[in-house]
């Protein structure tokens, strides 16, 4: 299977300004196995998992580099050599005096090629306080395989390879759309959690898929253990299993179990957040940028990790995919472009995602997402459907000034010219703005930073 981030592994390599690295996700999105195929690219791969061996730990009660290495080369049989040997330290978490070295790496050897990975570590650096080599390492974020991912690996790269040139001015065949839109809905199902993607190629039977699926949320579930401090099992099983249900609401921990403290369930989400499995989407009511400068405190929704995970906890059963109906299908659909942008370049940056709200009582308003570009905002709307209503989207428009929206739907693209009028409080007020109307699928694809506003 190819992952995009491995061009920013080669790219890393290669790169004169290189720091030793350190890659952050969540439990079984691929850190090992991608890893393991960047070390085909070096003469001399070293691997230490330190959950399986935690005794090599001590390799780390120094902070001589020389002295590490020479007891890592003796203890493999293995002569460490600066840019011919890729030194990768798995499950870094439980080391943390193998982070803290980093900075020495950094400083006494900058030429060997040194990666940290660890699904746990944003436990860590919370609850030690542990400092940071800051300024002498970098980071790389991932998440599960996006749609494009998905496409490759069910080798579609002919699909993958059109909609990388795709242009508002380019159709796209209804069958070739309907095709698109299967393997879309496929995507909602399977997901893009590797394991479930490499059953699901292996075997075409969703049957595994299920159970792939269980075995991870039943890995999850066994991590709780190692949350540290806060680490209620009860109420983490409780808020790991709600958060299907409340994707596209406003968290309320009361919806979860209304029995429940709210105060645990709001711990139990936090160490959800800290181990990724659940991103916050944050409310704003501003379109100024930044936008995280502008957020309401304790007004966010939740985006699960995967979208397969979810229709998992849903108990949404499917046995073929020739008929695929899904219900939940607006918040699926809200769930998808969200884990999709989470995935987009750079991988350097660990991403926020934000909403809109308007809470007046003359007109409540909400919008999917906010994506920042340039110096404005694009307001994107998301819709499972081919229409849908867009009262939400208008007033933002009109609030805002704002003069070009993206709408995510499953119809064919289209770019229009909108205007219209919408009733405020006692006035009507005229709007007018160019909608880009795209197939969910195309969301990979977008260049937000340049969305086609000269095609109009």
């Amino acid at each position: 299977m190819y992952r995009e981030s491995m061009a920013f592994l080669n790219d890393w390599k290669q790169r004169k300004t290189r720091k030793p690295l350190i890659i952050r996700g969540a439990r079984q999105v691929g850190k090992t196995w991608l890893i393991d195929e960047f070390a085909k690219g070096f003469d001399v791969f070293i691997k230490i998992n330190f959950e399986e061996h935690p005794e090599y730990c001590d390799f780390f009660s120094t902070n001589d580099v020389t002295t590490i290495l020479e007891n890592i080369s003796l203890t493999f049989g293995k002569k460490i050599i600066q840019g011919q040997t890729l030194l990768f330290l798995d499950e870094i978490q439980i080391c943390s005096q193998a982070i803290g070295a980093m900075r020495y790496f950094y400083e006494k050897m900058p030429g060997l090629h040194i990666v940290g990975a660890g699904s746990l570590l944003d436990h860590v650096l919370s609850q030690l306080q542990l400092p940071m080599p800051v300024g002498r390492v970098e980071f790389m974020y991932m998440y599960p395989m996006n749609f494009s991912e998905f496409l490759l690996a069910n080798d579609e790269a002919m699909i993958v390879e059109f909609l990388a040139t795709f242009d508002p001015a380019k159709e796209i065949s209804t069958v070739v759309h309907q095709k698109i839109l299967k393997l879309l809905r496929a995507y909602f199902f399977i997901g893009g959690m590797p394991e479930a993607v490499k059953v699901y190629i292996e075997t075409s039977d969703l049957l595994e898929v299920e159970r792939v699926h269980e075995s991870i949320l039943t890995s999850m579930e066994i991590d709780f253990t190692k949350y540290g401090k806060g680490g209620d099992f009860e109420s983490l099983r409780r808020v790991l299993r709600y958060l299907p249900r409340g994707i596209g609401k406003k968290m309320k921990f009361t919806a979860i179990d209304s029995t429940a403290k709210s105060t645990d369930l709001k711990q139990a989400f936090e160490k959800l957040e800290l181990s990724r499995v659940v991103h916050r989407i944050s409310a704003t009511p501003s379109a100024d940028i930044p936008l995280m400068q502008h957020t309401k405190p304790g007004y966010f929704k939740p985006l699960f990790i995967d979208i397969g995970l979810a229709t998992h906890v849903l108990k949404i059963r499917l046995m073929d995919l020739e008929n695929l109906m899904l219900i939940n299908e607006g918040e699926l659909a809200e769930q998808f472009i969200g884990q999709q942008l989470l995935t987009r370049h750079p991988f350097f940056i660990d991403k926020e995602l934000f909403y809109w709200i308007r809470e007046n009582k003359d007109s409540n308003a909400e919008l999917d997402y906010l994506i920042e570009s340039g110096n404005s905002v694009i307001p994107i709307e998301v819709k499972a459907g081919k229409t849908g209503i867009l009262k939400s989207l208008h007033v933002f428009m009109m609030e805002k000034e704002k003069n070009f929206a993206i709408r995510f739907n499953v119809d064919l693209p289209s770019l229009t010219q909108v205007s219209t009028t919408i009733k405020m409080k006692d006035s009507m007020e005229q709007v007018t703005y160019r909608l880009l109307s795209l197939p969910l699928y195309l969301v990979n694809f977008v260049d937000f930073d340049h969305p086609y506003h000269d095609k109009l």
